[in-house]
């Protein structure tokens, strides 16, 4: 079961979207130099589909993505969860996950962005041009053949920095 501990509206984790952002906690990755060594523990409130309604609900017609940050502990209900906020709500989703790889295969259908990669303080996050982690837009064909092609726009974090 996963857990959120807050939730706010952002403007900088995903490009050109209005981000409704969920930090869940129980996060099993433990980054050294983590800004939030607090979601580490198993703390909050539940979240499944009513609840992500509900947190919506204020933000309805404003939001255009809902992105989940963790859940690194549960990725079978990321994806649960992910598939619900596009299929069911109408959103594009996102998951923000601290594992190296991006998840198998048919899994990538129901994300729009991916983020991956630990936070290893040395290389800095996303808007550090040597960061580990990255960005991707989950390209999805109409081919049901063709699958989701993952695309690294991790560079769109740079464009001030290079």
């Amino acid at each position: 079961m996963l857990k959120y501990y807050n939730y706010d509206i952002v403007f900088q984790e995903i490009p050109d979207e209005v981000t409704l952002a969920v930090n869940l906690t129980g996060c099993p990755v433990h980054c050294p130099g983590c800004h939030s060594p607090h979601l580490w523990e198993d703390i909050g409130e539940a979240l499944d589909e009513a609840e992500l309604r509900r947190l919506y609900a204020g933000y309805a017609g404003e939001v255009t993505c809902i992105c989940l940050m963790g859940g690194d502990a549960d990725p079978a209900a990321v994806d649960r969860l992910c598939a619900y906020i596009k299929q069911e709500m109408g959103l594009r989703s996102a998951w923000w996950s601290g594992r190296d790889v991006l998840p198998a295969g048919e899994a990538l259908g129901h994300f729009d962005y991916v983020k991956t990669g630990p936070y290893i303080a040395a290389r800095g996050g996303l808007k550090s041009p040597t960061t580990n982690q990255r960005l991707y837009r989950i390209r999805h064909s109409e081919a049901p053949a063709a699958g989701s092609v993952p695309e690294d726009i991790t560079r769109r974090f740079w464009k001030d920095r290079l």
